[in-house]
């Protein structure tokens, strides 16, 4: 399967968009159960099937060109297949110096953008992402090998990982999560995302709240044609520091929905996000770090 996931990481992109678009549908008209949820959550958004329709093949896209991302030779970088919309934002949140956490939803290609964050400000500003480690071996190896990029860190799903993302904030770096991903048990809350209580991670807002980062939303637009992608950023709702884990999960669920309301036909419907949580398996929940001195 590595062998299989390198050699697809050669093929042009338009190729393996093509691809993809095609996987998309095969396993819509496969899976029931998979139409079933993609069609109940488009209904849940208050859209029409239409709006959510392009969505289908967008989700094949996205598999298609994991191999491309994750194996591209590290040396390489993404040139002209990348464009940015808002850069300038994050050029004024790092200013601060206060770390900046940047959030995305399934949607679009939100692999490309920690690719392109770590390609742009890596160097002095590298970006840390949280991940799950794989459980089949061929996909640790695919996941392990795609790691070793400038400016790029990943840290576990388990405490180790959320003290890392907090060092890392802390001096002044970036820290990139999916906060629409229904985390663990005891690691969430129930609010609401379009309309219907979602099980909802309280990360993000700790993470603001304890090390006053900066927050900014971004999305990895996915242009026709395998003409490359757009790193969309743009401004989040603030988070106040006595904001509940209620309060700041809903602000971030509305911020979510916002961007997706801004292009559904990219946005994983197909996704269980209103599954229940599974059994805490990433150690404890999250507890606050002592700062240290000096704030680093």
């Amino acid at each position: 399967m590595f062998l299989l996931m390198r050699l697809l990481s050669r093929l042009p992109l338009r190729l393996l968009h093509a691809l993809g678009a095609l996987a998309g549908w095969l396993t819509w008209l496969l899976s029931p159960t998979y139409r079933r949820r993609f069609a109940a959550n488009v209904e849940q958004a208050g859209l029409t099937p239409a709006a959510g329709r392009p969505a289908i093949a967008s989700a094949g896209r996205m598999i298609a060109e994991t191999a491309w991302l994750w194996l591209r030779p590290p040396a390489q970088p993404l040139g002209d297949q990348l464009q940015w919309d808002g850069a300038e934002l994050i050029d004024e949140a790092l200013k601060a110096g206060k770390g900046l956490l940047i959030l995305t939803p399934h949607m679009g290609c939100f692999e490309v953008t920690a690719q392109a964050i770590a390609e742009r400000w890596g160097e002095t500003h590298p970006i840390t992402v949280l991940y799950r480690p794989a459980r089949k071996p061929w996909m640790r190896e695919v996941v392990d090998a795609s790691r070793g990029r400038p400016g790029l860190f990943t840290a576990p799903a388990n405490l180790a990982g959320v003290r890392q993302m907090i060092r890392a904030l802390r001096q002044g770096h970036v820290v990139g999560l999916l906060p629409d991903q229904v985390p663990p048990e005891g690691l969430g809350v129930w609010v609401p995302f379009f309309g219907r209580e979602a099980y909802t991670m309280t990360l993000a807002g700790r993470l603001v709240q304890q090390t006053g980062a900066a927050l900014l939303l971004i999305w990895g637009e996915r242009l026709a044609d395998g003409r490359g992608f757009v790193a969309r950023v743009r401004p989040a709702p603030a988070i106040a520091a006595d904001s509940t884990p209620e309060s700041a999960a809903l602000t971030i669920n509305q911020a979510m929905e916002s961007l997706i309301l801004q292009a559904p036909g990219q946005y994983l419907w197909g996704y269980h996000r209103y599954k229940q949580p599974r059994g805490l398996d990433i150690a404890v929940a999250a507890k606050p770090e002592p700062k240290a001195e000096g704030g680093a």
